[in-house]
This record gives structure tokens, sequence and C-alpha cells, in this order.
């Protein structure tokens, strides 16, 4: 990553409303080309999505900021990532949080980022090939989630592995149009919802793909 990538991604991501600090550093420190491959890579500091293998796609870096800086992570958080794809958004949430668990249906790609991770040092990933849409019961509860595909209603066992003042992040909405991104925060009463704006996710799909 050359200092002129690490400009232009800057400016992207600031144009586009992404102005925490810790987030904006967290983001310089990770090499967004090492998770994305072939005829694609010299587009890894383009501000637009990519695809990666399994069908998937790696979001475009200014809505990982705009989800990550939503979150508000603090530095003893535990979070939760549903939808790891190569690793890009959990190595960017391990330079904020403690600890990151992160659940991915393709095997492959699980892989894949467990060698993305591997070679960076992030030491505090956690990756597992899994169903992500039931989340990670034996870890709960999480101070924050991430989901990084898009269902058409907030899943509820991810809502009730948050803790009390904890929340979540996650494009909700019908897979072929427009999402909305949205954050749930959980309250001694119950949960509290904010609109953040239109996104488009691939969808999440339950199961497990052994590939």
């Amino acid at each position: 990553m050359t200092p002129e990538d690490t400009m232009r991604l800057q400016l992207a991501l600031r144009s586009r409303g992404v102005t925490d600090a810790r987030v904006l550093t967290a983001m310089e420190r990770v090499d967004r080309s090492r998770f994305v491959t072939g005829t694609f890579a010299p587009r890894a500091f383009d501000d637009v999505p990519l695809p990666i293998p399994g069908g998937q796609t790696i979001s475009q870096p200014s809505v990982v900021g705009l989800m990550t800086q939503a979150l508000d992570i603090q530095p003893r958080d535990k979070v939760l990532e549903v939808g790891t794809g190569t690793g890009y958004q959990a190595a960017i949430l391990s330079h904020l949080a403690r600890r990151v668990y992160t659940v991915e249906r393709h095997r492959a790609l699980t892989r894949i980022a467990q060698a993305n991770h591997q070679a960076l040092g992030l030491s505090n990933i956690t990756q597992i090939t899994g169903d992500g849409s039931f989340g990670l019961p034996e870890q709960a509860p999480f101070d924050r989630i991430l989901v990084t595909a898009a269902a058409e209603d907030t899943p509820g066992p991810l809502l009730a592995q948050l803790r009390i003042g904890g929340s979540m992040v996650l494009p909700v909405g019908v897979s072929d149009h427009v999402q909305t991104l949205i954050k749930v925060t959980r309250t001694d009463g119950g949960y509290e919802y904010d609109e953040l704006g239109p996104v488009r996710f691939v969808p999440l799909v339950e199961g497990v793909e052994h590939d």
C-alpha cells in the first residue's frame, strides 16, 4: 500500500462521512489489496465492492468504515462478525476490539481469511465456518455484532446474543433491492432501532458450504 493509495482511500472515506479517528487509523493499517485477488487486485483502493471467491463480495471501504464507525467499538469489546469473506472487515475490527469472532458459511473463504489474518499477525481473531444467522451462542453475550449480509428481518438469535447496552449493525431488506443499514441497541426494556441509510449487500443465507 503506497502513500498515494492511503491518501486516496482516506479522502474517499472522509468524503462519505467516515470521520472517527480510530476507525480511520484502523483502516489505514489494513492493506485491502491483501484481501482482493486476481484481476481485481489493481482496484483494491477504489471505493467500490469487488468480487471474491464463492460468489461473494468484499464491501466498498466507505461502507466498511461507516458500519464500523456506527458500532462505536471500545478497546475491551468482544465483537461478533457474521460473514467473514476474505477477512478484510475482521482485520479492521481487530485493531479496535479486544476479541473478534467471525463466522463464514463458505469453508474455502474461512481458510483464506485465516491465512490473511495469520500473515498480518492478527492473533485476536477467531475464524469459524458455520451458519452465521444463528450467531455464536457459546461465546455470547457480545458487546457488538456486525452482519455483512442482508436479512429480510433482524435475526432473533443475534438479537438474543447482544449484551444489555450492546449494539448491532446490519443491512435489512429484500435481497434483490437496495437494503437499509440499521443499528440495533439492546436496552433494559428491549431494542432500539436506528436507520443509517441505503446499502446493497449479498443476502444472508442459512447453512454451510463445504467448498
